[in-house]
């Protein structure tokens, strides 16, 4: 930028010299640098205040890193490169044998358990009916021990008789203890349940689900229209659930997002709603016109997330730059920009407006030399 208006009034200079035929002397010449030195930094001055400039601008999209959630042995790669695709297509497919053997493992152990549920109520019922009989045979066996001791206080019954009633009482009584207490281990087993169900039938249903879950994990599917790129994933391929290293990653076909880092101090003017122009380094000589449709209220480097460390002011030196969101007024379709273009943006507010006038066309002088690129000489 200061390069350009010293190129332009270095220009000025030279025509004026020839045309009014100024002489070149120790008075006109330093005259002329310093004005010309003092006049750049002023315009820089205001104009990079009032009228701030970035070349920080770029595309932003969303993306998704598509990592497994499984392991296995990738059979199969349907998508293509670049290609659209829609919400739910098929991605990659993992093999799903060892996942479809589980699935087959945990619902036979539900049916037998749902199977054990049946023989636990058989159980309980078989208990309770031995219960019933137990203290059946206790009540006749305290009946004929009555009977006897009564016989017995008498004279009419030997005491022999009298002891066997006796021990058949505390034999009926024994028997009693041990089916209740058959009975009432029976009915744990069949009263056990969360929620209205058995609970080994419930931890088998669970496992079934997480199963099934990981079954269904197998086939990985696009999260929502976009397309891959750069897809180096193969058939024969190992697939181990790392987080951290995703197979591919997924563009989705969201509204891009233009943004503008500017320094700190430049937000001082800047407001919502101001206008914009844009010269993006694709498209040289044009430029486009936007305005600010919102300010970031942070800094990057400014942030705190919970880690191991502590904060270190060494790795935060840097001031760090404000984002401005850029709602771009001009039809791009016509042009080829891929996401994560870059761009110079200008910005434009109600103070010092004639400014505004140099700030222009150095923006588009810059824009024209995007014509002049090296790669490739």
């Amino acid at each position: 930028m200061e390069l350009l208006l010293i190129l332009t009034y270095t220009a000025i200079c030279y025509v004026v010299f020839k045309v009014f035929r100024i002489p070149l002397n120790k008075w006109t010449v330093p005259t002329a640098v310093l004005g010309g030195v003092a006049q750049t930094v002023l315009i820089l001055l205001v104009m990079n205040y009032n009228h701030p400039f970035t070349s920080e601008a770029r595309f932003y999209f969303f993306t998704t890193p598509m990592a497994p959630y499984i392991k296995g042995v990738v059979l199969d790669v349907p998508v293509k490169p670049n290609v659209p695709l829609k919400k739910g297509d098929v991605l990659y497919r993992l093999d799903p044998r060892p996942y479809e053997a589980v699935v087959q493992q945990k619902k036979a152990a539900l049916a037998e358990a749902e199977q054990s549920v049946k023989q636990l109520k058989a159980t309980f019922e078989q208990a309770s009916a031995e219960l019933d009989r137990a203290r059946a045979q206790v009540e006749l066996a305290q009946q004929s021990f009555d009977r006897q001791d009564e016989l017995f206080k008498k004279g009419v019954a030997a005491k022999a008789t009298l002891d066997t009633a006796s021990r058949d009482l505390e034999v009926a009584n024994q028997s009693m203890q041990a089916a209740a207490a058959a009975a009432n281990r029976a009915r744990l087993g069949a009263e056990s349940q969360i929620e209205g169900v058995n609970t080994t039938v419930a931890r088998l249903q669970g496992e079934l689900l997480a199963a099934e879950y990981e079954l269904e994990q197998t086939v990985t599917r696009a999260p929502t229209d976009g397309h891959v790129t750069q897809l180096f994933l193969r058939p024969g391929m190992i697939l181990i659930t790392t987080p951290s290293k995703p197979v591919l990653i997924f563009i989705h076909d969201e509204s891009r997002v233009f943004a503008a880092a500017f320094q700190q101090n430049a937000l001082q003017r800047i407001r919502i709603g101001d206008e914009v122009e844009i010269a993006f380094d694709a498209v040289p000589g044009s430029i486009f016109k936007g305005r600010i449709a919102a300010v970031s209220d942070a800094v990057a480097q400014g942030q705190l997330q919970p880690t191991g460390d502590l904060v270190d002011p060494e790795n935060r030196r840097r001031p760090g730059r404000s984002l401005a969101y850029i709602e771009i007024l001009d039809d791009l379709s016509s042009y080829n920009l891929p996401s994560g273009a870059v761009g110079q943006v200008a910005a434009y507010t109600d103070h010092w407006k004639m400014f505004a006038v140099i700030r222009r066309i150095l923006l588009r002088m810059k824009s024209w030399l995007n014509y002049v690129f090296t790669e490739g000489h």
